[in-house]
């Protein structure tokens, strides 16, 4: 069994979050071996016209890169980094923490338990004041 389906519904439960103002931070971490690249940190922003974007910072041995996307963009390039070299995606909200896995058959789960954070992002926050989501 491949893993991209429940990397779609945890893709899915990204977009949840952020809609219904629930979204902490997400990051992929625990890569394959010793890499360059160390960890990718998902975060939003609000543009100057009321919308909002994605930041994805990653962060390598010696650098950081910072890119900014939108959530769909953002979703996809995550998913290229999937097995290549991350095996875990981890989503928090204030609801529950995501734990999305692969393992050594490629074969993805998602592990949900109580949440780590109490509030929002503070950009999540504000997106949900000024009515954006």
């Amino acid at each position: 069994m491949s893993y991209e389906p429940i990397f779609a519904l945890f893709c899915q439960r990204v977009k949840e979050s952020i809609q219904s103002g629930t979204f902490a931070k997400l990051t992929l971490a625990k890569t394959i071996g010793d890499t360059e690249i160390k960890n990718i940190y998902f975060r939003l922003v609000l543009n100057e016209d009321d919308s909002y974007s994605v930041s994805l910072t990653t962060r390598y041995k010696t650098e950081e890169i910072e890119s900014i996307h939108t959530l769909d963009e953002a979703l996809l390039l995550l998913a290229t980094y999937i097995k290549n070299p991350f095996l875990t995606a981890l989503l928090f909200t204030t609801d529950n923490d995501l734990t999305f896995k692969v393992n050594k058959k490629n074969a993805g789960s998602i592990i949900e338990q109580p949440p780590t954070f109490k509030n929002a992002s503070p950009v999540m926050l504000e997106m949900v004041e000024k009515g954006i989501v």
